[in-house]
């Protein structure tokens, strides 16, 4: 028991370490030159596909996450405040749940989630890992400006001073 908790402890503090040195490695805004780069279709929890196309123009907060994920969990309330502030100022939060129908489905019955949730399962970690979550952390989210270009990547939780520090300047057209 001693044993398995340790290396459970190390095991924590070795990606605690790993987010944090990517973090400080890594400008606060990265911004990809190449163009669009955020390209998927997911269903809902309803079966309905939507395509990161149908949010072309918008500022894109795409959040990947799961319902075992407590770090997940403790941010989509924020989430869900960010998308009522923001909605009307052209911003729009899209959850891709890595994880299966019926556990997300359970969970967003109980949390009124006021923006997308798409189920991914495994195929949203293989996309979160090209658009760079190379340590494959849970929750990771991108933030896309108008163009469609990825201008924030976030390993770990993405705090209200780091959300604002990326979107205040594309919300002024800075992009």
């Amino acid at each position: 028991m001693k044993t398995a908790l340790m290396i459970l402890l190390v095991a924590g503090i070795a990606l605690a370490a790993g987010i944090f040195l990517q973090q400080q490695n890594q400008p606060a805004v990265a911004v990809d030159k190449a163009g669009p780069a955020l390209q998927f279709s997911f269903p809902d929890t309803d079966g309905q596909v939507h395509s990161a196309s149908q949010w072309q123009g918008k500022i894109l907060v795409v959040n990947f996450w799961a319902t075992w994920c407590p770090p997940c969990l403790k941010e989509i309330p924020e989430f869900i405040q960010w998308q009522d502030t923001y909605r009307a100022k052209n911003l729009q939060f899209v959850g891709i749940a890595i994880d299966d129908r019926d556990s997300v489905a359970e969970y967003t019955q109980r949390v009124a989630v006021n923006y997308p949730i798409l189920i991914a399962g495994d195929e949203g970690s293989v996309l979160a890992h090209q658009l760079g979550n190379i340590i494959n952390a849970v929750p990771f989210t991108v933030i896309v400006d108008q163009q469609g270009r990825i201008v924030h990547r976030q390993p770990g939780e993405l705090t209200k001073a780091q959300f604002l520090r990326v979107v205040e300047p594309l919300l002024a057209g800075e992009s």
